[in-house]
């Protein structure tokens, strides 16, 4: 009775102390052999594992979600903020696209691309997938792409390419609002792009006798009203998922932040950002690029940078890589179809980010000791 009446004092105790932000139902069942010990024991537990919002179940051991509904409206709150920012960008620009593709004036755009073509060792009339997938996107690029006379070496270079400028201009106003200019962030990928199928054309035969050349039919001439029937049908689809996904990102980043998930993932990815050259600070921002992509993942970034806990170089850094390299599930598995080799689609242009950030990392060291000399003379 003495140990059942020091440990329910105990209990007492604890529940009563204002040391802690939430209040703790801590409930000492009468007839329990628990020494004090033990409950001191379970209350260093509790105070350990919960968040602030959520309550220690006793009985059950486990943290019970009493403000799970707080967390849910949270996650939802934000997952529909960003979403619609994201429709104000991704309208208007999808529509003028299609407004500009339908009217044949990207085809007079081909002679401004044509010695960059012969730079990369591509063919003149590959600078019709470029310029649509760099304006609308993969699908885009890729919908021009297999219906002309390419070989499978030249299709592979055009992968290389869109895979790491595609979108343009929405990814690039998204990487703007999350701590990167647009023009930097447009031209550096650009830059990128040429550099690394460039040095990909080196490894492979861009010779259209050497390989089998893939062909299509020509694709059917269709009026403005299907035209733009098409569009609206595609872009409802397209919006409906990307809420799903937006709104399920939030959710969970929450329920993650809640239960201080987030902080261990990032720890199991710290040897990976090493080797990318990016600081642990920016893991979350960086696994929500490399899976969802810029555009999916972006009112993530946007969300979590207007909180103002990164530094201009770390933002700076983290837009260089994954301007590169994001979406490493989705894109290049659209690309697996036309026969091109998962090595071409997946390594070359995580080579190309994580030699960018490095380069980038050299330059500001440089900077700093250039500046350094400067300092002591003035």
């Amino acid at each position: 009775m003495l140990r059942q009446a020091a440990g329910k004092a105990l209990a007492d105790r604890f529940k009563a102390s204002s040391d802690f932000k939430m209040r703790i139902q801590f409930i000492c069942v009468i007839g329990d052999q628990a020494a004090p010990v033990r409950v001191a024991a379970r209350w260093r537990k509790m105070v350990q594992h919960c968040p602030d919002t959520i309550r220690w179940d006793p009985g059950k051991g486990t943290c019970s979600m009493e403000n799970l509904k707080t967390i849910l409206l949270s996650g939802l709150s934000k997952g529909w903020h960003g979403y619609v920012w994201i429709l104000k960008i991704l309208i208007p620009i999808s529509f003028f696209t299609m407004l500009l593709q339908h009217s044949g004036w990207l085809s007079y755009l081909d002679f401004l691309l044509q010695p960059a073509m012969q730079l990369m060792g591509l063919p003149p009339v590959a600078a019709l997938p470029l310029i649509v997938g760099m304006l609308t996107g993969i699908y885009g690029g890729i919908a021009a792409m297999v219906v002309l006379p390419l070989t499978q070496d030249q299709m592979t270079l055009i992968a290389v390419f869109l895979l790491i400028s595609h979108s343009l201009i929405q990814e690039g106003i998204i990487q703007a609002k999350s701590g990167l200019n647009p023009i930097k962030a447009t031209v550096f990928r650009l830059l990128a792009s040429v550099v690394t199928v460039r040095v990909v054309s080196l490894f492979l035969s861009s010779e259209t006798g050497l390989d089998k050349i893939v062909r299509a039919g020509p694709a059917a001439a269709i009026g403005l009203a299907a035209l733009l029937e098409q569009w609206c049908l595609a872009t409802i689809q397209l919006a409906l998922q990307i809420l799903v996904i937006i709104v399920f990102i939030m959710v969970v980043l929450e329920v993650m932040k809640t239960y201080k998930i987030i902080d261990q993932l990032v720890r199991v990815l710290d040897p990976l950002l090493k080797l990318l050259g990016l600081n642990r600070n920016v893991g979350l921002l960086w696994l929500a690029a490399a899976v969802f992509g810029i555009a999916y993942g972006g009112a993530v970034i946007v969300e979590e940078t207007r909180q103002g806990r990164y530094s201009r170089e770390e933002l700076e850094r983290l837009h260089l890589s994954i301007g590169i390299n994001h979406a490493m599930i989705e894109d290049p598995l659209l690309f697996v179809p036309l026969g091109i080799g998962a090595f071409w689609l997946w390594i070359p242009r995580l080579a190309a980010a994580v030699a960018a950030v490095y380069g980038y990392n050299l330059w500001m060291r440089l900077k700093t000791v250039r500046r350094t000399p400067l300092e002591k003379t003035g």
